[in-house]
């Protein structure tokens, strides 16, 4: 039986973006540009890609700017279009959720990633949806989530992206434990650990920002106590619903940019730049020379 469509994506964006600060006073962290569109569009246009319908926005206080970014702006348009500047208006609207496809749900407390996905419940119903963490910015072709939906297409069930990191860092984040593999990429969870200890983690995976979960993940949040740092923790939910559900693992091809974080923020805007067409002829030359001070 062939799993249910893929129509709904959950964007937790109710951050505060500490570690921006003085910048993110004002400006979510999300609308921080890497070359020149906000962090958040490249999950948009990541899920957009995988035919995801129905964009899902958990925000917090302050982040009326990630609202209005995804809204028709009738008067730039409408000067875009008077002035014959079609490629910019083809960029502003190809990367806009359809009218009515956009919903935004006010996390109001901030009580972790477990409590910010459970907050899209109701938006999303009894359906499996996908989750994308906005900081998370994964760079390949086709995009992470497109590579995911096949995955999910064949298998049904939960989906992890994951990969690999050296393995004495492997505390820092959520570690999965591996059981049957379906192919090189694809292998069936057995277990979640999240920041083990370095000598206790069950291989060198890490879970990497971008998941596909099914609604029974709500109930389970929903009786989820507080877990790491006081906060409700997605991957404790997970992990319970693993003894229920098939979870794989998918290890996709494309690399990951923590845009949450200075460097991480700072190598995406000169790799994404490297990577453009029209930008790179003119920026690598002054790149090397500025390696090379």
């Amino acid at each position: 039986m062939a799993p249910k469509k893929l129509r709904k994506v959950v964007f937790p964006v109710a951050g505060l973006g500490t570690r921006f600060l003085p910048a993110t006073k004002v400006i979510p962290k999300e609308m921080l540009t890497v070359v020149d569109k906000p962090v958040i569009q490249y999950a948009v246009e990541e899920a957009i890609e995988a035919g995801i319908e129905h964009f899902v926005f958990i925000t917090g206080r302050g982040k009326g700017a990630i609202e209005d970014h995804f809204d028709l702006a009738y008067e730039l348009e409408a000067t875009l279009k008077a002035r014959g500047k079609t490629a910019e208006f083809e960029m502003l609207t190809t990367s806009r959720p359809a009218a009515g496809t956009a919903s935004f749900v006010r996390q109001q407390e901030p009580l972790g990633l477990g409590h910010a996905v459970w907050c899209a419940r109701d938006v999303i119903g009894d359906e499996p949806f996908a989750l994308a963490l906005p900081d998370m910015l994964i760079h390949g072709k086709p995009g992470c989530f497109a590579q995911m939906v096949d995955v999910y297409e064949r298998h049904g069930g939960n989906i992890v992206a994951v990969e690999e990191v050296p393995h004495e860092h492997v505390n820092r984040y959520g570690v999965v434990a591996l059981g049957e593999s379906f192919d090189a990429a694809t292998h069936r969870i057995t277990g979640m650990v999240e920041k083990p200890k370095v000598e206790d983690a069950p291989s060198d995976l890490i879970i990497s920002g971008r998941y596909i979960l099914q609604p029974e993940i709500f109930d389970k949040l929903a009786k989820q106590k507080p877990g790491a740092g006081g906060e409700i923790q997605l991957t404790d939910s997970m992990i319970s619903l693993c003894s229920e559900q098939d979870f794989f693992a998918y290890r996709f091809t494309g690399t990951t940019y923590d845009c949450g974080d200075k460097i991480g923020y700072l190598t995406a805007n000169l790799v994404l730049a490297l990577d453009r067409p029209d930008i790179a002829p003119k920026f690598r030359p002054i790149a090397e020379q500025i390696i090379k001070r």
